[in-house]
Order: C-alpha cells, then structure tokens, then sequence
C-alpha cells in the first residue's frame, strides 16, 4: 500500500526473500509451520497479522529471533494507518475545495481555516464522518431530491443545508410523525397565508411540530438547486426551506413542495426523488393551495386586475400574493406584475 509519503510492506515480504534464499517452496514452508498453505499465502501477502504465535514458530523454523517479527508487523500496520490516513487527506482536500466554504463559515456553521487540512478537519466534525467520501452514501444523506453526487458543487451544497437543518432540528421538540394528522390539518395550516411575517414562522412552526415536523429556515448557499430538503432524523421529519427570496408566495410554495414529499411518501427512498416525483410533489402543493378546478375557473375568466385577483383569494381564504405568485408562474401576466400584493417576508435565518 503506497501513499505520497508512506509505503506499508507486509512481513510476508520479508518472509518470502528468506524462502527464495533458502530455495523453500510456500507448500514445504507452510508444512514445516504447521499451517495451511491457505493461511501462509495470505501471511506472505500481508492479508492476515502476523501474530506473536507466528512470530515464534518463524524463529523456530527461519531462525530469525520472533522479536524481529513483531515489530516488521507493528511497523506494517503503523504504516498501514498512515498510508490510509493520507490517501484519504488528499480525496477529501479535493472534496472540500466543491463546498461553499466561505458562506458556512459567514453564516457559523464551520471555523475559519488556516489551510486545506484543517479544512477537511471542520467538515469531517461539520458533517460527523470519518471522511468526506462517505457523504455519498444514502444512509447519511437521505434527502428527499434527487440523487446527490460528492463531485458536484451544486450538490455538496444542498449537503450543507440538509446538514444544517438537521443540527437545528436538535433543539426542536416535536410530538410524534403523524402524517394523516398532518393531511387534515392542512385547511387550517393553508388559513396562515394571511399572517404578517412577524406571526407566520413562529405558528407554522408550532403547528408542523404537532405533526412531528420540525421547520427550519436556512439561509440560501451560492449554487444550490433545489429550495428545500426533507429527510427522516430519528424520530422527527426535518424540513429545511433556503430563503432565496422573501416573497410570501415563494416560500410557502416551497414549504408545500416540501411536505408533498412527506405526504407522497418520498422520504428515505434510496434513489432519492424522480422527476415524475417532483412534478407530483409541485401539482399537490399548487392543489392545496388553490385547487386546479378553482384556479382554471379563475383563469377562464379572463379578468387579471387587480380587484378581481383580491375578490377571488378572498373567496379562497388564502393571500392575495398566492394567487399572484400562481399567476406569474403559469404566464398569465409577467412577474413584473401585482407585486404589491405579495407580502414580504422577513424570516430569520
């Protein structure tokens, strides 16, 4: 085993010049030990310890005092470590270097580093893994979305985000995952559009955790893709959502978005989420919102100002901005327009 500074030869090395020097064959050396010759194939090839036992029956039959051999074996297994150790240093430098890093440290979530090794130090603690590389596995990182992949930024990211909501959602209590509670409450969960900012995070906080939902708000990392992330932690569901903007509408589409993977039953797939899985996750939150039936009545009607746009969320029960937000988004009217009746949300992140 090599590595930049570091080469662990096995023993058997050592074992295997003492038989070409007495022209021994493994089967008359493996004889004479009184082992397989399984067993001293895999010795030469350092597959297995050398033991003290060994050690003694190789003075006996090498002549080479059983002391030498232990410490050929503690210095392999020494180097072994560092080898191991550096080769897993160098993957995760290069691992490191897709994160965000600056951001994480602007928002407190890692220390600034002096240099490159320190820095993979903070997002091994960061994340609680030996090595960065293991990031890749879906047990660690079961995020409702699509696949994640460790060798791209926009990736790494969202990573970053599921990690930080999780550590928040440790100081969150929650009852127990109630997902049929969760679907009935959902009137009453749709009636907290109409709240001001300064009421909103901390009701629909309080609600989801009824629900064994714990909420959390994140900021936006440069680079992700996606708005939220909704995972399985112990005993809760997590919800993270990145406010990217503070328009009402946005958010609780994306907070929508998010329980459509609780309620659709996407958490804790292995594959993470297909697209046929987000397209229904976005057209469950667009229904409970608005319904499709109501919204394409709406449309159908073909008045957008701005009376007809109040008349009709007041008919609804939910905020002005939704309608306007849905509006914007299916090409109604441009983006540019009934912006002043969306409010604005100021979410501490």
């Amino acid at each position: 085993m090599k590595s930049r500074s570091y080469v662990a030869t096995p023993p058997g090395a050592t074992i295997k010049e003492q038989l070409k020097d007495r022209c021994m064959s493994q089967k008359e050396f493996a004889a004479r030990m009184d082992m397989s010759e399984k067993h001293i194939s895999k010795l030469i090839n350092g597959d297995v310890a050398l033991t003290p036992e060994t050690a003694v029956r190789l003075e006996m039959v090498l002549g080479v005092p059983a002391k030498f051999w232990n410490n050929l074996e503690a210095i392999y297994r020494e180097k072994i470590i560092k080898v191991e150790a550096e080769n897993t240093m160098d993957a995760d430098i290069v691992i490191s270097k897709q994160f965000p890093y600056v951001e994480m440290v602007k928002y407190g979530w890692v220390p600034k580093s002096k240099g490159a090794k320190e820095r993979v130090v903070y997002l091994r603690k960061y994340f609680e893994v030996v090595a960065l590389s293991l990031l890749n596995n879906e047990r660690i990182t079961k995020i409702a979305c699509r696949k994640l992949d460790i060798t791209e930024k926009s990736d790494l990211a969202v990573i970053a985000l599921a990690q930080e909501a999780k550590i928040r959602a440790r100081n969150v209590n929650t009852l127990t995952i109630n997902v049929k509670g969760l679907i009935s409450a959902l009137p009453e969960i749709r009636k907290l559009t109409l709240l001001k900012s300064e009421d909103f995070c901390a009701k629909i906080k309080k609600y989801l955790a009824e629900y064994g939902i714990a909420l959390i708000f994140l900021p936006d990392l440069k680079g992700t893709r996606v708005q939220g992330v909704t995972f399985m932690d112990g005993n809760k569901v997590v919800v993270g959502i990145a406010v990217k903007e503070n328009d009402s509408d946005k958010i609780w589409f994306s907070l929508l978005h998010e329980l459509a993977h609780i309620v659709l039953g996407h958490i804790d797939q292995p594959d993470g989420t297909s697209i046929e899985d987000e397209k229904a996750a976005d057209e469950w939150s667009d229904d409970v919102l608005i319904t499709a039936e109501d919204f394409e009545k709406f449309r159908n009607e073909h008045d957008y100002s701005e009376k007809s746009v109040l008349n009709f969320a007041d008919e609804q029960g939910v905020a002005p901005g939704i309608v306007v937000g849905r509006m914007q988004s299916e090409g109604m009217i441009s983006h540019n327009k009934l912006n002043n009746l969306k409010e604005k949300y100021d979410i501490a992140v």
